[in-house]
């Protein structure tokens, strides 16, 4: 059994997890526990705020008592707004804090996109446009050339929890370019693990999707491959891995 630990903020797209845990069909524990997420604001300060030291080590006793194996901070917003290095240094806090190896989903985005290699990528984001700006300078500074970006104005979590399959792919079809070699949709709290194979069918491409990638990034960091077509393109890299 491989026991992956995840911090997630507040209640909005929560049930993507359990999903995926079950689609993995494999030897795969997916633990979540709920951090405070403050202010369910996309706004840069209430974001920085949502990712502090503090706010994370609340919940990383209980992710160690579950014997979690690895640690993702599933929060795209509240690690890139620190910038690459800032978010680094999140990342060395976390790992520090929690005694294992940790990680966060906006380099989970970054590693996804080398994994599958893609260089070229389409952002469809919820959060307003200076939000969508920064995670589009994070890709950057990790490699990755964007060659648009494409912001809904959503202010909060909780209204995007609430997006069904047509916004989400209407938001990812608004997104997507011609010469993006794949489309990336960066917020935790949007539920896309029911829907990531229409995403693609209807794309023709890869689609990379925040709850999809922070589960990766777990497995990872643990070093297991699993095989889950249903799970989009990135679950498709590596030989079947049994149970």
């Amino acid at each position: 059994m491989t026991a992956l630990g995840f911090l997630y903020p507040g209640h909005s797209a929560e049930d993507d997890y359990p999903r995926i845990e079950q689609l993995l069909g494999s030897d795969i524990r997916v633990d979540l526990f709920h951090t405070d997420i403050g202010e369910d604001a996309h706004r840069v300060d209430a974001l920085v705020e949502m990712g502090s030291a503090e706010r994370l080590a609340a919940s990383v006793e209980g992710l160690r008592l579950a014997g979690a194996e690895t640690v993702v901070w599933a929060c795209t917003s509240g690690s890139f707004v620190h910038g690459w290095e800032g978010a680094q240094d999140q990342v060395r806090t976390l790992a520090r804090l929690a005694g294992m190896p940790a990680s966060s989903t906006s380099f989970a985005f970054v590693h996804a996109a080398r994994e599958i290699g893609v260089r070229r990528v389409a952002v469809g984001a919820t959060y307003p446009e200076d939000v969508a700006g920064l995670f589009a300078d994070f890709l950057r500074a990790g490699g990755l050339e964007v060659t648009g970006t494409r912001s809904s104005g959503v202010v909060t979590a909780a209204e995007v929890g609430t997006w069904g399959e047509e916004d989400v792919l209407t938001l990812a079809r608004a997104a997507d370019a011609p010469d993006a070699e794949a489309v990336l949709l960066p917020d935790t709290a949007l539920h896309t693990a029911a829907h990531l194979g229409l995403l693609e069918k209807a794309l023709s491409k890869p689609v990379l999707t925040a709850n999809q990638v922070t589960v990766w990034e777990g497995l990872r960091l643990a070093d297991r491959r699993v095989n889950a077509p249903s799970l989009g393109t990135l679950f498709t890299r590596e030989p079947l891995v049994q149970a």
